[in-house]
């Protein structure tokens, strides 16, 4: 489930439904040697746990190379389809929605997109992605609308007026980095590809995220990113 709604300023949502699966053991041949040290733009914020930091970081590697990230991360998933079914080693199979077409889909769009700025962990976007969090974490619910009523929209405006643009990215399963940005950005069943769009855009420089326990979906990782806030 995903939209996009255009007015003065940009606004993206996409929420992942998607089922649980571990691509930890992922690894390419040859991999790229990527700057860990530039990329871990949240390693002194200390109000993030070290997965919530771990999220950051790997959004990060795909912002800053998306070809390499589809080399090294998603073309080794290009042989454990049969049919619908993803299977992958040590896991229980996954009935996906599109089969291989969504994974394909997302290496062609990687391959041909263009390097975007680094986004920076947001305080104020992690109480808002925290927010939601514990509302679903109580409660259940899964999407975008809050049990009060409320939109990403409102959750960020709590904590401060977001300029320009702003976005949420909801995951539900496993809560390892990795597997959290893989799901999203190749974005099975998703028509418009919400979630890949977030990550790729030119449009966000801040990012805020919260992950914790769902009782439906065992974990769901909140990602709200906005352009920039008025002082």
């Amino acid at each position: 489930m995903g939209k996009l709604q255009m007015v003065r300023k940009k606004i993206l949502f996409g929420v992942g439904l998607v089922l649980m699966v571990c691509f930890t053991g992922m690894r390419s041949l040859a991999e790229k040697s990527w700057d860990k040290m530039a990329l871990n733009t949240a390693a002194g914020a200390t109000y993030l746990s070290d997965n919530e930091k771990a999220v950051i970081f790997e959004i990060n590697k795909l912002r800053s190379d998306p070809p390499s990230y589809a080399r090294e991360y998603l073309e080794p998933l290009l042989n454990k389809y049969d049919g619908k079914k993803l299977n992958y080693p040590g896991d229980v199979p996954i009935i996906t929605r599109e089969g291989v077409a969504a994974l394909k889909d997302a290496i062609r769009e990687l391959k041909q997109a263009p390097p975007v700025p680094l986004l920076s962990p947001d305080i104020r976007l992690t109480k808002a992605s925290r927010d939601h969090m514990k509302d679903q974490s109580a409660t259940g619910r899964t999407g975008h609308t809050g049990s009060d009523g409320s939109t990403a929209q409102a959750r960020i405006r709590r904590h401060g007026t977001w300029q320009k643009a702003m976005g949420e990215n909801i995951f539900y399963g496993d809560p390892d980095a990795r597997s959290v940005v893989l799901h999203l950005v190749i974005d099975d069943g998703i028509p418009k590809r919400g979630h890949r769009k977030n990550f790729l855009s030119e449009h966000y420089l801040l990012v805020g995220v919260a992950c914790g326990t769902h009782p439906g979906w065992r974990n769901v990782c909140v990602i709200d990113f906005a352009h920039s806030f008025k002082p």
